[in-house]
């Protein structure tokens, strides 16, 4: 029978990731059957999206009490899956779960007493909150792939930890220049491009977008702006929060590299501008009773990912209250009307950059994958 892998990406970031190492992994197992949840990446990188991503993409605990039957059914069918409940009776060889902590984890746990090896890829961030959660992580896998180099500090001597490098590090990259965006969107050459990335949840999107697009009424000076679509999905949400905002779907990184500058939803979307090495302004808020209780359990100074690779305030952040257009609107005025400002910005995630590897983490998480399912099939690793 074909080695089979039931690999979980929740959320759009996720989904990306899966995409790179299914591609990768294919040409080390050509004929590996891989199945469960992701997104249209995953699906077109040739996986059996058994479950929609979507159908679990919830951002908060409100959120989820809302959406808890269908959660709940699409954790039943891959906890199945794993106990070879499925329709054709068999286990996967190998669970390859990606971020997605708090589902993922109870997924990790089944696998084990299962007897089904679990292989993490992309450790989810429990070093900022409910940090305990690092020794529950460290039971439940088998191997585990961090993306970040502080974290296999975190992990060694708890499970076998290796640290891959920063995919975004190869995938992060526009394909058009900066004059063929900005001719695109018809904008004028002393005109700012201002680029929105309000989140790739539908709840974020309500949060964000409203107040980022109020703010930009409040510049100093005339900009342009663009929103990016995380994906297709949330057109319809876009178009009734900013009707009047150019939308643009496929081509975030290269709207991001044009960009004079970007405010964003923290999140991986932030690491991504920094990898592109535009000027940010990250902003995070949540519903009153999650950003509640994720308050009494983050750990870290920061919420943004290059302020934690930096471990300083390289760019501004605006959490929870903070999130008004007239915040967004004065730290966008302090990078745009100052080349110093902006430039020691750019110079700082250049370092964020240096900080990450070598390209090739999908390429070596899928090596570890390969060589699980050789192991895992009485094959010699």
């Amino acid at each position: 029978m074909r080695p089979r892998v039931l690999l979980v990406a929740g959320e759009a970031s996720g989904d990306l990731r899966g995409a790179e190492l299914v591609r990768e992994l294919r040409t080390l197992v050509p004929d590996v059957e891989i199945i469960g949840v992701g997104g249209e990446r995953l699906r077109a990188a040739g996986m059996d999206v058994t479950v929609p991503a979507a159908d679990l993409s919830i951002m908060g605990l409100t959120e989820v009490t809302s959406r808890l039957s269908t959660v709940l059914r699409s954790y039943k069918r891959l906890r199945d899956e794993i106990l070879g409940r499925g329709p054709d009776g068999r286990k996967p060889d190998l669970l390859l779960p990606i971020d997605f902590p708090d589902f993922n984890l109870r997924l990790a746990a089944v696998a084990k007493r299962a007897g089904v090896p679990v292989f993490y890829y992309v450790s989810p961030q429990v070093w900022a909150w409910r940090r305990y959660r690092v020794k529950t992580l460290a039971r439940r896998v088998d191997r585990l792939a961090v993306v970040f180099p502080f974290e296999e500090d975190l992990y060694r001597g708890r499970t076998d930890v290796t640290f891959v490098g920063h995919p975004g590090l190869e995938t992060v990259r526009a394909e058009r220049s900066r004059e063929e965006v900005r001719q695109a969107l018809g904008i004028a050459d002393d005109r700012p491009l201002v680029a929105l990335l309000p989140g790739s949840r539908g709840a974020e999107v309500r949060e964000l977008l409203p107040p980022m697009r109020a703010a930009l009424g409040l510049l100093s000076t005339p900009v342009h702006a663009a929103v990016a679509l995380a994906d297709e999905s949330l057109r319809g949400l876009v178009e009734e929060l900013a009707p009047e905002v150019p939308r643009v779907a496929g081509q975030t990184y290269d709207l991001v590299a044009a960009a004079d500058l970007v405010l964003v939803a923290s999140g991986s979307a932030s690491l991504e501008t920094a990898l592109l090495g535009r000027p940010m302004v990250i902003c995070y808020r949540l519903s009153a009773v999650s950003y509640a209780v994720a308050r009494a359990l983050v750990r870290v100074p920061f919420i943004g990912m290059p302020n934690l690779i930096l471990d300083k305030a390289a760019v501004p952040e605006l959490i929870q209250a903070d999130v008004t257009p007239e915040r967004i609107a004065a730290e966008a005025r302090r990078i745009l009307d100052d080349p110093d400002r902006s430039g020691a910005i750019e110079a700082d995630l250049r370092r964020v950059q240096e900080r990450l590897g070598e390209p090739g983490a999908a390429a070596r998480a899928a090596k570890i994958a390969a060589d699980m399912l050789v192991v895992g099939r009485g094959g010699v690793g």
